[in-house]
């Protein structure tokens, strides 16, 4: 076992400065958990511990938009609830490198003040990475404590931090133990339990039953109505994914996740192995995969690797592609290889189509448009309602009970999901005797306080607020853009421009109507004519001789005529706006 590391010797130690839990005199400390998102979406995971004056966070996720946020790039966790308390931050602990756990982290660490950072490499490094997308040498500001094994135990402030293997489908995942004298959480992170796992026997969470109680257990809960029996193993894929491009006759190309670090290695080991040649594209994956290079994670050198510049000079039987996009996203390589216009990838009959990955809630539209499009071009598609091509790095609902057993923890806290899942959670846990009084499934924002073996859930709430990233602008777009954004996304914009004497307050010159997204010009020519006489004909009243009427009086009789107008033609409700010009 590796020595005990003490934070507290390290500069950090200046953050010991103010409380953040007001308590009585004498009265002993309470340990509060306050998750900032998470639990009422997939995504934008982060959760607050508050235990005396000592502030601990876990994760710092995105989460990606819904249908109904147009323009919205990603979401990201509200921090309202630790303003004023940044210098109690002993350390963000990152369990592992998916954006739904780090992806904020540029955004959110310089706000709080650079706190220490806590992970393994892998997930370290792709932090920095994405730090630096974000601002050139904002990575050197990082304050970096590596965890080198689960051994390893750190003191941040009052805390006790302590770490355990867990299974994943990605690189250095790891799960987090946060002791203080009212708890000890365990907290796998995301994870799964493999029935099979490729480089071992499969791992337990017996030992995690020793841990001080009361123990409090925060178990992500996404597979909570997978009621499958079994999962897919990672040997039964990695066979089917072998014999697929082992008996190819044309190309290879493989559509999966970034983050899919071990089964991209073991893909290009494989092809090492018969002979094959292996292009990567997507920026995010070949970026993940050159920090896993330099990590030593990936040993196969550029005698496999090629540039997707340089397929052509081999035959397509020897060639493997491994792409982004099998989400259906627009710009993402296999969307542009599948429209043609991907500069040296192109489809042939006779090539083969892996889509090794799951549907991300939400997706399933275009990830059909996708696969609709690719039947067209290919002959050999392959996805896991045909084959096993794919194994989720997430648990099912046997998983969950099993873990309950083995664990025995005194509170169970389903988190990381939709408010459904969590339910469902909590359901299996009363299944096998788990008692209801010791469930509780959070809302964002709720605050639970631990003390003295007991639990509860606060009446006040941390604000949680959808936090939107559109292009440069961080919370910038707020409901009522947002809202904007939807009425013109539903039914478009109609703009009229009027120019009025100022002296007369007679209309000069015929209006001019720009329409978009509302209806065509050039084939609505009556409804165009009857909206410029009706305009007209609104202005000679709002401003006419003896009538004083300020331009927004006008504007605002323009947008309520007009609008009542076009709906009784149309039935559509486009966002009118007019523009006064007085001359």
């Amino acid at each position: 076992m590796e020595p005990q590391k003490n934070i507290l010797s390290r500069p950090v130690a200046k953050r010991l400065v103010r409380g953040v839990t007001p308590r009585l005199r004498g009265a002993a400390p309470r340990l509060r958990i306050v998750p900032l998102g998470g639990m009422e979406e997939v995504g934008r995971n982060m959760a607050v511990f508050e235990y005396d004056k000592d502030i601990v966070i876990l994760d710092m996720g995105i989460q990606f938009p819904e249908e109904d946020m147009p323009g919205i790039d990603y979401i990201i966790p509200s921090i309202s609830y630790l303003k004023g308390k940044e210098k109690n931050i002993r350390a963000v602990i990152f369990s592992h490198g998916h954006l739904d756990h780090i992806g904020a982290a540029p955004l959110l660490l310089p706000r709080l003040g650079y706190p220490p950072v806590v992970g393994r490499d892998l997930t370290i490094a792709m932090i920095k990475k994405r730090m630096e997308d974000f601002e050139r040498d904002s990575s050197k500001r990082l304050d970096v404590i590596k965890i080198n094994s689960v051994n390893d135990r750190f003191n941040l402030g009052k805390f006790r931090i302590g770490f355990f293997n867990v299974e994943h489908s990605i690189v250095d995942a790891v799960g987090v133990i946060i002791s203080t004298p009212q708890g000890t959480v365990i907290h796998p992170g995301d994870w799964t339990m493999e029935r099979d796992p490729v480089d071992g026997k499969p791992l337990t969470y017996h030992h995690l039953a020793k841990l001080p109680g009361p123990k409090i257990l925060m178990l992500e809960s996404l597979g909570a109505t997978n009621t499958s029996p079994e999962m897919v193993s990672e040997k039964e894929m990695y066979n089917n994914l072998e014999k697929l491009i082992s008996a190819a006759q044309g190309k290879v190309i493989i559509g999966t996740f970034a983050s899919q670090i071990k089964r991209v290695c073991h893909l290009l080991e494989y092809a090492k192995k018969i002979g094959k040649k292996v292009a990567l594209d997507g920026y995010s994956m070949k970026m993940n995969v050159e920090i896993a290079r330099e990590l030593g994670y990936i040993k196969v050198g550029k005698e496999t690797i090629i540039p997707a510049s340089g397929i052509g000079k081999y035959p397509d039987n020897k060639v493997i592609v491994i792409c982004t996009g099998a989400q259906g996203e627009g710009n993402a390589v296999l969307s542009r290889i599948v429209s043609g216009d991907h500069k040296f990838i192109k489809i042939r009959k006779n090539d083969t189509i892996i889509f090794s990955s799951s549907v991300i809630p939400g997706n399933e539209r275009t990830i059909q448009r996708l696969k609709d499009n690719l039947y067209r071009k290919c002959d050999n598609v392959v996805h896991n309602d045909i084959m096993d091509v794919h194994a989720s790095g997430h648990c099912n609902a046997e998983s969950i009970k099993e873990i309950l057993r083995q664990i025995k923890p005194d509170f169970f806290l389903p988190v990381y999901a939709n408010h459904y899942f969590l339910k469902e959670a909590a359901k299996l846990a009363i299944q096998i005797g788990f008692s209801k009084e010791r469930i509780f499934v959070l809302d964002n924002g709720s605050i639970i306080e631990f003390h003295d073996k007991t639990a509860r859930v606060l009446n006040k709430k941390a604000d949680t607020g959808y936090v939107f990233v559109d292009g440069l602008g961080i919370g910038d777009i707020g409901e009522v853009v947002l809202r904007d954004r939807q009425a013109l996304s539903k039914d478009g914009m109609f703009v009229i421009i009027v120019i009025v004497d100022r002296t007369s307050g007679k209309v000069k010159g015929s209006p001019d109507i720009i329409s978009r997204g509302f209806v065509y010009l050039r084939e609505s020519k009556e409804l165009l004519k009857e909206v410029r006489r009706r305009v007209v004909s609104i202005v000679d009243r709002a401003a006419g001789p003896g009538v004083e009427a300020s331009p927004e009086y006008i504007k605002e009789e323009l947008r309520n005529q007009i609008g009542e107008f076009l709906f009784l033609k149309t039935e559509r409700r486009p966002m009118v706006l007019p523009v006064v010009i007085e001359v």
